[in-house]
């Protein structure tokens, strides 16, 4: 019987040759916060290559900036996930919160940009205290033009 290779855990790698987050990857979902990880249920919690609290962990760099909470990687793909309350007046934030990620990750976060999920959707917007915008209205259509997918429960 041949001996199986450890798997390289690409996300760690990608997460410790970021500089601005280079200390933070955390085992499993150990990085988002009590309630947040309670927000995500994962199929096969073994697939989860780690997480990285963004927010908490760039703050100091960006302190006036709308940041984006969190990643993981599960299943070989990096996912981004935020959780925020879910009111039509927070949309506008949530997609200023976006913006600063999709121009963080390319300039600063290339190796982690590079293993976004690409067979589902990479951005989530989990909501905090219940879902309170129309699936008809103008701001939830705003959400997903700007490919952020509003959910309750984050399933992967």
């Amino acid at each position: 019987m041949k001996n199986k290779r450890p798997r390289t855990n690409q996300f760690k790698q990608a997460v410790e040759n970021t500089p601005e987050v280079k200390n933070a990857h955390q085992e499993g979902l150990q990085a988002f916060k009590k309630d947040d990880r309670n927000k995500i249920e994962l199929n096969n919690p073994k697939l989860c290559e780690g997480s990285v609290d963004i927010d908490t962990t760039v703050t100091t760099l960006y302190p006036q900036s709308n940041r984006w909470d969190y990643c993981l990687s599960y299943d070989g793909e990096v996912f981004f996930v935020e959780v925020h309350s879910a009111n039509t007046s927070e949309v506008s934030t949530v997609i200023r919160k976006l913006q600063w990620l999709t121009d963080w990750l390319n300039n600063q976060a290339p190796r982690i940009n590079a293993l976004q999920a690409k067979r589902r959707h990479p951005f989530y917007w989990i909501q905090s205290n219940g879902f309170h915008i129309l699936k008809t209205s103008s701001q939830f259509r705003q959400a997903i033009q700007h490919k952020i997918k509003p959910v309750a429960k984050l399933k992967l």
